[in-house]
């Protein structure tokens, strides 16, 4: 979206009397506090739990950075030289962003324990409903309207109300709701003999309680995302081939051995300007949209030198697990991950059974799966790695004052460029444009992730666009996209956060 050029920004006096509420003290809601900062507002994060980090605050024992580290780090704060792992352990990766945390003294302006219920919107403008542009100007801070936002102290057990003239959600995908699928009358959990969580459950445990957990038992895990691999390999690594952990999935996926297909960084392939001109972006000219066209036949030889490459590292036709789709459509829907160290091997040696089942539902003694049967799988325990619904906060508006959700490669680095977008609309560098005219570039957007990711669309997800998104909120903000040192540097040249550090 594109905003227009706005009025002279808030003098230093008036940005420290406006109050700017933070929902979340992950790594969007840390972000988003140092920029509201930096430009001299009066930030108040508001955190659920005790501690920031979001995500990485309850996560798998074993888990470890599925996104090289060069992509995934701060633009003003790099990692420091002693973790020299491309893919951090989780405990690492929460030590940097605490680092950050403190670096930058954010801590101050976290209220913890503090989970939001209710967020309401209140105008002394009648015609509040019929208004055609954000705030009902344009422009980030309306002087007849404020928010609040009802608080409950989950430590004191009382409820105070704040009232502010902003607010950022910074809830995140992963984070409150687990998405657990449906089940016809009489075939769900509650017939089942056994004991089902969702990997959420699973994640807050500790290792020792994790394992104690599955061992010994019969373990399913319905999913092929990474907590599904990663739950797994734990398990395997309990119970081995005695107890053999079941993976009960609906869809192959074009996981990731490395991030390296035949010795070339992934980067060169899909994070530079010149694979963005294969494909169609929305918004784009007649000449990027002929280039794209003439370059199709590029774009899928890219994904067939990266199959090959994941189908002879990881032997996937000797298990019958090559996709039916390909690799661009799985990267242009944010579902590339990373698969765990020697997970083949443990398929091989039968302490991790795959198994295909487009449906499922539960029997007294397990789980029966649809063309199979009504014998069932003999199961103890079942874990639904099946992803989350991110979190629910009552009484938004949505298309008057909030924005939404995006993802991409790198949720990071994504993150760190909204929040500098949103810092600088609040300072008054740019004016938005019509609610109408917003809408229609969501849309816009919707029918490029649908054209190339097909049935996975997810409407969140950048996918391979993040460079062509990023110039878009640059030239929101007045900088010059085009972040690069000559032609060559621009056209072929791996993007990432660094690019964007001053």
């Amino acid at each position: 979206m594109s905003g227009s050029a706005s009025h002279k920004g808030l003098s230093g006096a008036l940005k420290r009397q406006k109050k700017v509420g933070v929902v979340g003290a992950g790594i969007s809601g840390l972000l988003a506090c140092k920029y509201m900062k930096a430009k001299g507002f009066d930030p108040i994060v508001f955190e659920a739990k005790s501690s920031i980090g979001g995500v990485w605050t309850k996560t798998f024992h074993t888990t470890k950075l599925q996104t090289p580290k060069p992509l995934y780090q701060f633009s003003d704060f790099p990692w420091p030289s002693s973790v020299t792992q491309d893919f951090p352990h989780h405990l690492q990766v929460l030590n940097y962003i605490t680092a950050y945390a403190h670096h930058f003294d954010l801590l101050k302006h976290i209220k913890f324990n503090a989970l939001v219920q209710r967020i309401q919107f209140h105008s002394q403008d009648p015609a509040v409903e019929a208004w055609h542009l954000w705030g009902g100007t344009g422009q980030a801070f309306n002087p007849k309207a404020k928010w609040t936002l009802s608080v409950y102290n989950t430590q004191t057990d009382s409820t105070q109300v704040y009232t502010v003239d902003f607010v950022i959600l910074c809830v995140g995908r992963f984070s409150d709701v687990p998405n657990i699928p449906e089940f016809p009358l009489n075939k769900g959990p509650e017939v089942f003999g056994g004991k089902v969580i969702h990997s959420m459950d699973y994640a807050s445990m500790d290792g020792r309680s994790a394992a104690d957990l599955v061992k010994g038992k019969r373990v399913t895990v319905v999913g092929f995302q990474k907590s599904a691999l990663d739950i797994a390999m734990e398990c395997s690594a309990v119970n081995g081939v005695k107890y053999p952990c079941t993976v009960l999935y609906r869809t192959e996926h074009w996981n990731l051995p490395d991030y390296l297909p035949w010795g070339i960084p992934l980067a060169y392939l899909y994070l530079n300007r010149f694979s963005e001109l294969m494909v169609h972006k929305p918004g784009e000219t007649f000449l990027l949209s002929l280039i794209a066209t003439l370059l199709a036949p590029l774009r899928w030889g890219f994904s067939k030198f990266v199959e090959i490459h994941i189908k002879w590292k990881l032997g996937l036709r000797k298990f019958g697990m090559v996709p039916n789709h390909s690799f661009h459509k799985e990267i242009n829907s944010c579902l590339i991950s990373t698969v765990p160290e020697k997970f083949y091997e443990k398929v091989e040696e039968g302490s991790i059974v795959l198994r295909k089942g487009p449906r499922f539902w539960f029997c007294k003694e397990g789980i029966v799966v649809d063309g199979e049967g009504s014998s069932g799988l003999k199961t103890d325990l079942v874990i639904l790695a099946t992803g989350c619904n991110g979190s629910t906060i009552q009484g938004m508006h949505t298309c008057r004052d909030s924005t939404a959700f995006s993802e991409s490669v790198s949720n990071l680095y994504t993150s760190e460029m909204r929040c500098r977008w949103v810092a600088e609309l609040l300072d008054g560098t740019f004016e938005l444009p019509s609610i109408e005219e917003m809408k229609k570039d969501v849309e816009r957007w919707a029918e490029y992730v649908k054209t190339y990711s097909g049935q996975y669309f997810r409407r969140s997800c950048l996918a391979a666009l993040h460079i062509w998104y990023n110039d878009q909120l640059c030239k929101d903000m007045k900088w010059n996209p085009r972040r690069k040192k000559g032609l060559l540097a621009e056209l072929f040249h791996p993007y990432g956060p660094l690019d964007y550090s001053s």
